[in-house]
Parts: structure tokens; sequence; C-alpha cells
């Protein structure tokens, strides 16, 4: 299915064809159509000052109908080092935000075990089920990722692996 929109002239420096694009209808609630940049006018708008771009969605159920309208992204090719934790690592305070990270600590007697020790950290941007750190934690570390409203500082932890909760860049809740 060919999708038609419009960005504005600032954005032609941006965009390539290729570029991966994310469409939503209400047509289809719920349900997002990925496809590419397959083509991009040379002529911009005089009236608009917005530039036509053509990208080619998959519509496997045929769900898509021509002429209908919905809401698109284009996904830029923007690269960042970014240490992300899910955002249910993040302990949000009044006071700070901060998360937990397992130590490893010797007691009295020379025995070895792991502890949460907490640390306030900034945060960045969010995107689905991440958000970034800008400070507070390095990528040496082990953060806990989930539970850490049951945690306090200095208490004993067991690494469970197991049972991993999912996250994703573009959740979609079942109830939404």
């Amino acid at each position: 299915m060919f999708l038609n929109f419009s960005l504005p002239q600032q954005s032609l420096a941006l965009i390539e064809p290729g570029l991966p694009v994310r469409m939503k209808t209400d047509a289809a609630p719920g349900q997002t159509f990925e496809g590419v940049i397959t083509a991009i006018d040379p002529e911009v708008d005089p009236a608009t000052r917005n530039v036509r771009v053509q990208a080619t969605v998959e519509n496997p159920e045929q769900k898509l109908l021509p002429g209908m309208f919905g809401s698109v992204k284009v996904i830029l090719p923007q690269q960042e080092p970014v240490l992300a934790v899910p955002t249910t690592a993040v302990a949000y305070a009044t006071y700070g935000d901060s998360v937990f990270v397992v130590e490893e600590e010797t007691s009295p007697t020379g025995e070895k075990h792991l502890v949460a020790r907490q640390q306030f950290v900034q945060l960045g941007r969010t995107l689905g089920d991440f958000v970034a750190i800008t400070k507070g934690v390095s990528e040496e570390q082990t953060v806990v990722v989930s539970g850490v409203f049951k945690l306090q500082n200095g208490a004993p932890v067991a690494v469970n692996n197991e049972i991993k909760p999912t996250f994703s860049l573009t959740p979609t809740p079942k109830d939404s």
C-alpha cells in the first residue's frame, strides 16, 4: 500500500529513501503499520512549504484502504550512546529518582553476598518501556529491573534471571 504524506521543508535534509515509517489509523485501533520511504517529491509546495513523501507500507490483512487518514512517524537514523534501563527499574520520588544496583559485599566473617544499593540518578528521554540514565550509573553495574518497590538500601538480594519481564521500544498494551 502506498502511503502519501507531507513534511515541512526543514525535514528534507533529514529524510531519504529507505528510512522506516510507522503509521497508525483509527480504522485499525491498536495496530501499527510499518514500511519504508520509497519516494520524495523534488518540488516544495510553494503555498505550504511542505514536501510530499511516499512510503510503501505493509498491509497484509487489507485493513488500509485508499483515502484513509492516519498519523505517520518517520524513524530517523539518530544514534547517540545511551545507558537505558526499563522504566520499572526507576524509583520515582520527590527528593530524587533512583535505581538499585547489585553489589558484592563482604561480611565481618569474610563471607561474600549480594546487596542492593540505592543510587540516585538523572534521567533523560523515555522511549517505550525504557528510560535513559544520564548520570549516576555506569554500564558495568547491574541494575535491578523489577521489584524495586520492595527493596531497601543494603538489603540482601538473590539474582534470578529465569523469569524476565518483556520490555519494548514500541509497547502495545492489550487494554489501550
